[in-house]
C-alpha cells in the first residue's frame, strides 16, 4: 500500500561488555541496520524514551536491572511493549530460556555469537513485525471503506429514494416549476452517487494494483483548462473566479486519467470549500527535475488539528461544504494515491477562515 522506500530498521543492541557492543554493532552496520547502543538495562529504557526502535537486542546476564527486569518493563509501557526483544545470553538451561519467553521476548541467540544465526534471527522478527503493522493498517483500511460503504451508500440511496418517491407518488400535487426542482435535486443526488461509487471502485482497484499506469507526455496547461471547464458551471453558482496561471508550454510526464482525477478533485474541493465571490488559483513552479502544481482557494479553510487526517483512510474528515455540498472523503485520498503512483508528493496547507493550497509535484519534461 505504501509506495515509499522502506527506511534502515533500527536495532538497539543492549550489553554491559563494550567488547560484545564493539562486535555486533561493526555487524550491522555492515548489514545496514541503523544500530543504537546502551550499556545497561536502565540505560536501554532511557533510551526508549527518545527514540522507538524496530527491534531489540537485549543482554540477560547485567549487573543493577538484569535483562529479564528489563524486558518487563519495556512490555508493561504501552509504548514500547510492541517492540521485539531478542535476548542475548550464554545461558543453554531450558528454565532459563522459558524464564526470557515470560518476561516478553520473542526469541534468542548464544553467546558466542553466530553471525549467520543473528542475521536469519533478526530478519525474521523484523519480517514479522513488519507484516503485523501492514495487517493491522490493512484492517484499519478494510474497516474504513466498509464503513464509507455503509454510511455514505446509505445516505446518498436514501436522498434518490425519497426524491424519486415524490415524483412517482405525488407529482399530481405539484407544479411544473416544483416537479423541475425536484427532478434537479433528484439528478444533483445521482451525480453524487456515482462520484462516490467511481472514488470507491477507482480507490478499490489501487488497493487491488488493478489500476493501469500509463504515463506519458502532457501539456499539463490544457489539462488544467480541461477540468476547469468540467467544473465552471459549479463554479459560477458561487460567483467563483479560477485564475489557470499554468505555463502554456509546460510539459509533465504522467498517466493522463490520474492527473485529471487529481485536479479535477482538488478544483472541485476549492470550489466547494470558497465562500461566494472567492478565488480560485492554479499555479506552477520548476523544483529540480518536477513541476509543483499550487491549487489554492480563498476559502474557509481547514481547522489545524485535521489537517494531518486528510490524506488517510483510516481517519478521514469530512464536512460540508459553503453550499452543503456533500463529500466522501475519499477524493483527497485518491489524490495522494496517484501522486505517488506518478513519483511525486503532495502537501497542504491551510489557515481556518482564510483558505487552503494544495502543492503537489509531477515529473517535468524539460
Amino acid at each position: 500500500m505504501n509506495n515509499q522506500p522502506m527506511k534502515p530498521a533500527i536495532i538497539l543492541a543492549v550489553d554491559d561488555t563494550p567488547t560484545n557492543l564493539r562486535i555486533l554493532l561493526d555487524y550491522l552496520k555492515e548489514l545496514g541496520f541503523k544500530t543504537l547502543i546502551a550499556t545497561s538495562g536502565e540505560r536501554a529504557i532511557q533510551q526508549l524514551e527518545l527514540v522507538l526502535p524496530d527491534l531489540i537486542l537485549l543482554d540477560v546476564m547485567m549487573p543493577g536491572l538484569d535483562g529479564f527486569a528489563t524486558c518487563r518493563q519495556i512490555k508493561q509501557n504501552p509504548t514500547t511493549k510492541d517492540i521485539p526483544v531478542i535476548f542475548m545470553t550464554a545461558l543453554s538451561e531450558t528454565v532459563d530460556k522459558v524464564k526470557g519467553f515470560e518476561a516478553g521476548a520473542v526469541d534468542y541467540v548464544t553467546k558466542p555469537f553466530q553471525q549467520e544465526e543473528v542475521l536469519a534471527r533478526i530478519t525474521t522478527h523484523l519480517t514479522m513485525q513488519r507484516q503485523k503493522r501492514e495487517l493491522a493498517e490493512l484492517n484499519g483500511t478494510k474497516d474504513k471503506f466498509f464503513s464509507i460503504i455503509a454510511h455514505d451508500m446509505k445516505g446518498a440511496f436514501s436522498s434518490l429514494l425519497g426524491f424519486s418517491s415524490l415524483l412517482a407518488t405525488s407529482i399530481q400535487h405539484y407544479n411544473p416549476t416544483e416537479i423541475q426542482e425536484i427532478a434537479q435535486m433528484l439528478n444533483d443526488s445521482a451525480q453524487n452517487t456515482f462520484k462516490l461509487l467511481e472514488n470507491l471502485l477507482s480507490w478499490a482497484r489501487i488497493q487491488s494494483g488493478r489500476i493501469e499506469f500509463q504515463p506519458r507526455e502532457l501539456n499539463l496547461s490544457q489539462l488544467v483548462k480541461d477540468n476547469v471547464e468540467l467544473l465552471c458551471e459549479n463554479a459560477n453558482q458561487k460567483g467563483l473566479n479560477i485564475i489557470n496561471s499554468i505555463e502554456p508550454a509546460t510539459l509533465v510526464y504522467a498517466d493522463e486519467n490520474m492527473v485529471n482525477t487529481i485536479l479535477r478533485n482538488l478544483i472541485a474541493n476549492g470550489i466547494k470549500f470558497s465562500q461566494a465571490g472567492g478565488e480560485i488559483k492554479i499555479a506552477q513552479k520548476i523544483v529540480e527535475e518536477f513541476v509543483e502544481i499550487s491549487v489554492a482557494d480563498t476559502g474557509i479553510g481547514i481547522p489545524a488539528p485535521y489537517v494531518q487526517h486528510l490524506f488517510r483512510i483510516d481517519k478521514t474528515f469530512t464536512r460540508a461544504g459553503t453550499a452543503d455540498e456533500k463529500g466522501t472523503g475519499l477524493g483527497l485520498i485518491l489524490c495522494k494515491e496517484f501522486v505517488q503512483k506518478n513519483g511525486g508528493q503532495i502537501t497542504v496547507e491551510s489557515v481556518e477562515g482564510q483558505g487552503t493550497t494544495f502543492r503537489f509535484t509531477l515529473p517535468a519534461v524539460l
